[in-house]
């Protein structure tokens, strides 16, 4: 089994970063490697609850399928997926989100992986050692292009001068 983990802190707030990874249907359109995603069954009500869904993720001549149970509760910002069926023995992931006292928020990302076949798992490990890499930068990238607006970045440029 191989996990990995990484603390980010960045200048939003924990409920926004928390609805942009709750929102699993916009990945495609900002991780890299994940080329279609598709939510199969909905038990969400007010905001909290599970979903199960499709995703396909792709890297060079690596392309799979897989679905995971992702379980949504915005009263503790923390965000479960679980896999269910697909290419591995296992896959978790978990993001909490944490407001810091100074502003901002504090991203724990957490990811648990084991693939079942061998060769698969000798092959993809380096990918999914690059996607853990990006996978926190994709959500930052979002976040400053859903939440930062042009008038802020450009005082913040002119600050800097």
């Amino acid at each position: 089994m191989t996990s990995r983990r990484s603390l980010t802190e960045v200048p939003f707030a924990a409920r926004q970063m928390f609805d942009l990874v709750a929102d699993v249907e916009t990945y495609p359109d900002f991780i890299p490697w994940c080329v279609a995603l598709r939510v199969v069954q909905r038990d969400i009500d007010d905001g909290a609850g599970t979903l199960h869904a499709d995703m396909v993720v792709a890297y060079k001549v690596f392309r799979e399928r897989f679905r995971s149970k992702v379980t949504i509760d915005p009263e503790s910002h923390a965000i479960d997926a679980h896999y269910t069926e697909g290419p591995f023995d296992a896959l978790h992931t978990r993001w909490r989100f944490a407001d810091l006292p100074a502003g901002g928020c504090e991203i724990d990302f957490f990811i648990e992986f084991q693939f079942k076949s061998l060769l698969l798992q000798s092959t993809a490990r380096m990918v999914f050692e690059r996607a853990f890499l990006r996978m926190t930068d994709a959500f930052v990238g979002r976040a400053h292009a859903l939440y930062t607006s042009p008038a802020s970045v450009g005082e913040a440029a002119q600050q800097k001068l």
